[in-house]
């Protein structure tokens, strides 16, 4: 007589519910990398959506409607050329959010492969590492300034001229990580069976290096985004003709005194931008690093 064994069949869809349920009990305990993620979500829905949520032209000049306060027709009022702030505004998020992303990816590849290189061979660590510390000697705002004085503004440039200061920053990072896990038995293990040097890198070291890697990339991209606004405003970022949140505060600083609107949306859009960056980085180094979290 034959016997037939149940077969438990698991739902794919229970297994998407209880990780739903894992939600709340994370927001809980970390409520300001929730509200992180929010922000930085509502950000980002308002750059990728920016022609639903506003079909005026932002580049559109009407100087009858010149500063012109905040009203149904204005929204966040009007410049000294008559343009609509609200769809500059929104449409200046997509500057912002493009270079403070663009940066921050650029600066982990290119600083994780040198961080990798520098920790683990001894013979160039020196070299790479002077490179580096000068780089760091000089403030991240004064190179990107010569840098693009040395260039046309565009968004590429900027993006090129934040990326050179902020890899030796990621490199530092990636290279302590590194030196304490090149002494490691498993990485001694993996070297005494004949390994290749790349095939160490990348499957033993690599990944044990990813989780600082993530924390430094959000505070780049944070920082990226301000350097931007500083470049933009200071003439030396994106061309005039683009709406960027530091080339309306620019244009605005004139007719701050009679027109503060100019400046004060698209400085609350960079600063929640920011802040919600911070709390998202934060959030990551407290659920990636829980032992710092508890030495701070």
């Amino acid at each position: 007589m034959k016997t037939t064994v149940p077969i438990k069949i698991i739902a794919p869809w229970k297994h998407v519910d209880s990780q739903i349920h894992r939600i709340p009990r994370f927001l809980k305990r970390h409520p300001t990398m929730g509200l992180g993620i929010f922000l930085l979500m509502v950000m980002s829905l308002i750059a990728l959506g920016a022609p639903l949520w506003s079909q005026v032209d932002p580049l559109a000049i009407n100087p009858i409607d010149r500063l012109q306060g905040p009203s149904v027709k204005h929204w966040f009022g009007t410049d000294h050329l008559g343009r609509d702030i609200y769809a500059r505004t929104i449409y200046g998020s997509r500057i912002s959010l493009i270079v403070g992303l663009c940066v921050a990816t650029l600066s982990m590849i290119i600083g994780l492969t040198i961080g990798l290189i520098s920790g683990y061979d001894r013979r160039l660590d020196m070299v790479i590492m002077r490179i580096m510390d000068g780089l760091m000697a000089i403030p991240a705002i004064l190179l990107a300034i010569a840098l693009m004085a040395l260039m046309r503004a565009s968004v590429q440039n900027v993006i090129i001229a934040l990326v050179i200061p902020e890899v030796p920053r990621v490199v530092r990072v990636v290279r302590a990580a590194v030196l304490s896990l090149r002494e490691q038995p498993f990485v001694e293990a993996t070297r005494a069976a004949g390994a290749w040097i790349p095939r160490i890198l990348f499957r033993h070291i690599l990944p044990n290096t990813l989780a600082p890697l993530i924390v430094q990339g959000t505070y780049i991209c944070a920082s990226a985004i301000i350097i931007e606004a500083y470049l933009s405003f200071l003439g030396a970022g994106t061309p005039p003709q683009i709406p960027s949140w530091g080339n309306m505060m620019a244009e605005g600083r004139p007719y701050v005194q009679i027109a503060f609107w100019i400046i004060l949306f698209p400085g609350l859009f960079l600063a929640l931008t920011v802040l919600a960056i911070n709390l998202v980085g934060d959030g990551l180094r407290d659920t990636l690093d829980p032992k710092l979290a508890r030495r701070m």
